[in-house]
C-alpha cells in the first residue's frame, strides 16, 4: 500500500504495487508472495480488479453492492461483488463502449451507447435487445418519471427513446451543431447538454421547450487562464436543485447557479486538457474534477485546493463511492486504481478494516522520504537546460517545483556542469576523511588476505616509529596505508604459500634479515644511551662485531637453505614412488571401438599401414599408386604433365557395383527367353 501526502491529507494508494498474471497457478502465486516482499505487501482489495488492457468507464450501482466497469480488447463489461470481494460476471460486446447506465438498483438492467451507433440493453441472464441510433451518439441520460432516454452526439437533434412504448419519439431540435455531454437534474429533471460551441442548452422534458442558455465559453476566460481556441463543452454534472459544474476542453471547471448566468467560481487545471468527470463530495463542500492528468479536489464555496492525485497512466474516468473516502478511476492501463481518502468519509462496510489498518499506521508515523526523486524549482530546470520537460510525464508539478528522477537529474548535473570546482573540493574533502577513517579501522583489524606478513609489518613500523622518534626523524610511508600494495591484502590471489618451494627456500634468508635488522636497533638503542664523549671507540667495536656477525649470519642462512633443498628433493622421492605404486595398482580396461555402418573390420594392420603411408614424402605416395594403377601420370605437348586418379571404391560401393551388374545380366537373359517364346509362337500359328 503506497502512501502519499499533500495539504496534510493522506492518500493511501490500495492498488499500488504489481500485480500477478491470471494464468499463473495458485501454487505459484503463493510461492511468489513468500519470495517477493512487494508482493505479499500489496493490498488486493477486490480479486482480478483490471482489464486486459485499458478501461473506459467505472460505475457503481445504487445498492454499492455492484461495480461495474467497461474496456477492451476485446470490448467487454465485467461485474465486480462487493460483497464476494471478487469478479461476478464478465460479457464481451461487439464494439466499444461510449458509455453505459445502470437503470435498475443491482446490475439487472444495463444500457450500454457503442462506437457503432448501437444501443445495447442487458438484463440480468445477458444481453436482452440492440438497436441503433441515426448519428454517432457520445453521451445519454435517463429520465426517470418518463422512462426516456436521451441522447446526444453528432448532430444537432437529441435522440428520445421511450423504454415503456419501446419506440422512438419525436427528437429535440437544438441549435448547436454537436453535443458532448448531458445530464438531467434528480429534483426537478431539467435536461442539460453542452455543446461543441462552448454553450449549455437547458430543456424541459415535459414542455420540450428549450428554457435557458449559457455560454460557457465566454465565461470561462478570465485574466489568469490562457486559452487556444474555442472552448467545447466536455463534461456536465447537477448538484442539488439549482447548482450545476461545467467541464470545458481546455480545462476550466465552471460552477453556476441556475439562477444566474454568471459562474460563480472558475476553476483552472492548468494542463489544458478537457475535463472527463466531475463529482460532488457533500460531506465537506468538494468538488472533485479530472481530467486525463490529475484529480483535483477543491472546495465550492472558495475554490481552494484541498488535495490532488496523480496516477501514472491517462485517466478516464472517476467514480466516487458513495457515503464513503474511496476512489476508482478508470485508466489507460490494465488495472484500475483504488484510492482510499480517511478525510472525505469512511471505508464502505465491505471492506471496514481499511479503518483500522490506515488508524494503525497514523498512530506510527514514518517521515516519508523522497529517495528515488529529486525536487528541483523552474530555476534549477533552467540551469540544467530541461526547462522544455515542464508539462511533461518526466517531472510531477509540487508545490513550488517539480519531482523528477534522481537518475535523470544527475546525468543532466553532468552534463551541464561536469566541472564544478566547489562541489568537487567538497567532494574530495569527504572522500579523504572517509580514507583516513578507514586506515584507522583497518590498524586495528587485521585483512583477510596475508595476515601474518600484515602483522609483521605493524610490527616494524611500531618499532621504527619508536626509533625515530627519540632521533627526531620523519617516519617512512607505510606498505600497509600506501594504495600501490593495497591489492595485495584484499585480493586472495595474492596469498603468499608457504607450503611453495620459493617460499621455503627464501624464508630463512628473509627471517636471518628481519632479525638482523633487530640487532641494529637494539645497538643504536644502547649507543643513544651512551654518551656522546664515548661515542667513537665503541662504534668501531660495534663495526667489527657486526662484522664478524654478518659472516655467522650467512653461514646459518646457507646451511638452512641446503637443508630445505634436501627436504625438497626427499618429497619429491616419495611423490614419485607414490604414482608408480598407483599406475601398478591400477587395472587396464579393454576399450571397445564402434564401426560405422556399410564398413567391414579387416585388421589393425590397414590403420597402421595408412600412418606409414601418410608419414612418406608426396612423391614416394605418388610413386606407390603408380604401381598399384590407381594413379597415371603423362608427359603433355605443351611440356606439363598430367595425372589422372582412380579413386578406391569403399566395400559397399563394390558390392552395390556387383549387384547391379548382376541386376542388369538377368534382365538380359529373361529378354532373350521372351523373344525366343514369341518367336515359336509365331511359327506355330502360321503352321496350324
Amino acid at each position: 500500500m503506497q502512501v502519499s501526502s499533500l495539504n496534510e491529507v493522506k492518500i493511501y494508494s490500495l492498488s499500488a504495487g504489481r500485480s500477478l498474471p491470471e494464468w499463473l497457478s495458485d501454487r505459484k502465486k503463493r510461492a511468489l508472495q513468500k519470495k517477493d516482499v512487494d508482493i505479499r505487501r500489496r493490498i488486493e482489495l477486490i480479486q482480478d480488479f483490471e482489464m486486459p488492457t485499458v478501461s473506459t468507464k467505472i460505475k457503481v450501482s445504487r445498492d454499492g453492492q455492484y461495480i461495474m466497469a467497461v474496456g477492451t480488447y476485446k470490448p467487454r463489461v465485467r461485474c465486480f461483488d462487493t460483497y464476494q470481494l471478487s469478479q461476478k460476471f464478465e460479457r464481451c460486446l461487439d464494439s466499444e463502449v461510449v458509455t453505459f447506465e445502470i437503470l435498475s438498483d443491482d446490475y439487472s438492467k444495463i444500457v450500454f451507447l457503442q462506437c457503432g451507433r448501437f444501443v445495447e440493453f442487458h438484463s440480468q441472464h445477458g444481453h436482452y435487445y440492440k438497436t441503433r441510433i441515426p448519428k454517432f451518439g457520445r453521451d445519454f441520460s435517463y429520465h426517470y418519471p418518463s422512462c426516456d432516454l436521451y441522447f446526444v452526439g453528432a448532430s444537432s437533434e437529441v435522440y428520445r427513446l421511450n423504454l415503456e412504448q419501446g419506440r422512438f419519439l419525436n427528437s429535440l431540435q437544438t441549435e448547436a451543431s454537436e453535443s458532448n455531454a448531458c445530464d438531467i437534474n434528480p429534483v426537478h429533471f431539467l435536461f442539460a447538454m453542452g455543446t461543441a460551441e462552448g454553450k449549455v442548452e437547458c430543456w424541459d422534458p415535459r414542455t420540450r421547450n428549450r428554457v435557458g442558455l449559457l455560454d460557457c465559453a465566454l465565461s470561462s476566460v478570465t485574466a489568469d487562464t490562457e486559452i487556444e481556441g474555442l472552448p467545447s463543452i466536455s463534461a456536465l454534472k447537477f448538484d442539488g436543485a439549482l447548482n450545476m459544474a461545467v467541464g470545458t476542453s481546455t480545462g476550466q471547471v465552471l460552477l453556476y447557479d441556475l439562477r444566474s448566468s454568471n459562474p460563480l467560481i472558475v476553476k483552472d487545471h492548468h494542463y489544458g486538457l478537457p475535463i472527463k468527470s466531475i463529482q460532488f463530495q457533500h460531506q465537506l463542500d468538494l468538488i472533485i474534477s479530472a481530467d486525463s492528468r490529475i484529480i483535483k479536489m477543491w472546495n465550492k464555496d472558495t475554490g481552494k485546493i484541498f488535495t490532488s492525485m496523480e496516477p501514472e497512466h491517462d485517466i478516464n474516468d472517476v467514480c466516487l463511492y458513495p457515503n464513503s473516502g474511496m476512489l476508482m478511476t478508470a485508466n489507460e492501463a490494465p488495472k484500475m486504481n483504488i484510492y482510499y481518502i480517511p478525510v472525505l468519509g469512511p471505508a464502505p462496510k465491505w471492506c471496514s478494516f481499511l479503518d483500522n489498518l490506515t488508524e494503525e499506521l497514523e498512530e506510527n508515523p514514518e517521515s516519508t522520504v523522497y529517495d528515488d526523486y529529486k525536487f528541483v524549482t523552474r530555476k534549477d530546470l533552467e540551469n540544467l537546460g530541461l526547462a522544455h520537460l515542464i508539462g511533461s510525464s518526466l517531472l510531477r508539478a509540487y508545490m513550488h517545483g517539480y519531482f523528477m528522477d534522481i537518475r535523470l537529474y544527475h546525468k543532466a548535473k553532468m552534463m551541464a556542469n561536469p566541472f564544478a570546482y566547489e562541489e568537487y573540493r567538497r567532494e574530495k574533502i569527504r572522500q579523504k576523511i572517509e580514507e583516513t577513517r578507514a586506515q584507522r579501522v583497518q590498524l586495528k583489524k587485521l585483512p583477510k588476505v596475508n595476515k601474518e606478513l600484515a602483522l609483521k609489518l605493524i610490527e616494524e613500523e611500531g618499532e621504527e616509529q619508536q626509533f625515530s622518534k627519540k632521533r627526531k626523524q620523519k617516519n617512512l610511508p607505510s606498505l600497509l596505508k600506501d594504495d600501490r600494495f593495497k591489492v595485495m591484502f584484499e585480493n586472495p590471489d595474492f596469498q603468499v604459500d608457504e607450503q611453495s618451494e620459493e617460499f621455503r627456500l627464501l624464508n630463512p634468508l628473509v627471517s636471518k634479515i628481519s632479525e638482523k635488522r633487530k640487532r641494529k636497533l637494539k645497538i643504536l638503542e644502547e649507543l643513544e644511551a651512551q654518551g656522546p664523549e664515548e661515542e667513537e671507540e665503541p662504534e668501531g667495536k660495534a663495526s667489527d662485531a657486526e662484522s664478524s656477525e654478518s659472516s655467522d649470519d650467512e653461514k646459518g642462512w646457507v646451511e638452512e637453505v641446503r637443508k630445505q633443498r634436501k627436504l625438497l628433493r626427499q618429497e619429491e622421492k616419495v611423490k614419485r614412488q607414490e604414482r608408480l605404486k598407483e599406475d601398478q595398482q591400477t587395472l587396464l580396461k579393454p576399450q571397445f571401438f564402434e564401426i560405422k555402418e556399410g564398413e567391414e573390420f579387416r585388421s589393425f594392420k590397414d590403420s597402421a599401414k595408412k600412418q606409414k603411408l601418410m608419414k612418406k614424402t608426396l612423391e614416394d605416395r605418388l610413386k606407390l599408386e603408380e604401381k598399384l594403377g590407381t594413379l597415371n601420370v603423362s608427359d603433355t605437348t605443351v611440356g606439363s604433365k598430367q595425372a589422372t586418379f582412380k579413386l578406391k571404391k569403399s566395400e559397399q560401393q563394390r558390392k552395390q557395383q556387383e549387384a547391379e551388374k548382376r541386376h542388369r545380366q538377368e534382365r538380359k537373359t529373361l529378354r532373350r527367353s521372351a523373344s525366343h517364346l514369341k518367336s515359336r509362337r509365331g511359327r506355330g500359328q502360321l503352321f496350324h
